[in-house]
């Protein structure tokens, strides 16, 4: 079983101490990327991602230092750059070495640039969202370019069953012709007016559920069904065969 999460816009480029790493698989894929991305302004960057002007201008001068050779200096194991809400509920900076272990061939996170992350795989700086445009040989988007070959590297990875806690703007780069049983799972406070998903508790709680099932080594289906943490739970009378309902009510 795997488990599939988004990547994040923060990042923190802290060095971490006595970790193992890793090479990205599509790395020369990311290089690629990173050239097409090269060319383009401070102007072009604002309007492509919707950005303020230091941001695009931070991100061009990202574009601009990423290097195919980097040394250690200038990365970082993609499980600990990312620092967004899904980080937040991941935590991977607390689990074991043994976890990490398990990590590297039970949780991926997709990514515009990289296509396809172990944790431990080593980054550079970016910042390149899967829905964004960007004009490369193979079409004007970065669908167009990943075309089918993330879902193929899903399904290498996932003995059969994917478990996807990515935002659709990145599961969406997996495409349709996935042979793995996906089981998306949806995450909803309980509330006077009814359950609601609110973004930020479902992006930690994404992160969470990665932390779950590498804590605990879950590789049946049936064993996500316990994931219990902050509070939340399974409704079996809300969820349906692959799309499955987790609700609390909130703290």
């Amino acid at each position: 079983m795997l488990a599939v999460i988004s990547p994040a816009k923060k990042m923190d480029f802290e060095p971490v101490e006595n970790l193992n790493s890793s090479t990205p698989d599509f790395i020369t894929d990311a290089n690629t990327l990173a050239k097409h991305a090269r060319k383009l302004s401070v102007s072009d960057l604002r309007a492509m991602m919707k950005i303020s002007e230091p941001l695009a201008q931070l991100n061009r001068e990202r574009f601009q230092a990423f290097s195919e050779s980097p040394d250690d200096r200038a990365t970082k194991q993609a499980a600990f750059a990312f620092a967004g809400d899904t980080y937040t509920g991941l935590m991977a900076d607390t689990l074991s070495a043994d976890d990490l272990e398990y990590a590297q061939n039970h949780l991926r996170i997709l990514s515009g640039l990289y296509g396809v992350l172990r944790p431990l795989d080593r980054i550079q700086p970016y910042r390149l969202e899967m829905g964004r445009k960007l004009a490369t040989k193979s079409g004007n988007t970065l669908y167009a370019y990943w075309d089918d070959r993330i879902g193929a590297a899903l399904d290498a990875a996932s003995d059969g069953v994917i478990v996807n806690l990515a935002s659709n703007e990145y599961f969406k780069a997996a495409g349709k012709k996935m042979a793995s049983r996906v089981i998306t799972p949806a995450f909803k406070e309980e509330r006077e007016e009814g359950l609601k998903m609110i973004g930020f508790f479902a992006k930690k709680a994404r992160g969470a559920m990665a932390r779950f099932i590498v804590q605990n080594k879950i590789e049946t289906v049936d064993g996500l069904k316990d994931f219990n943490t902050d509070g939340y739970g399974f409704r079996a009378d809300l969820s349906g065969e692959n799309d499955w309902v987790f609700s609390r009510v909130t703290p």
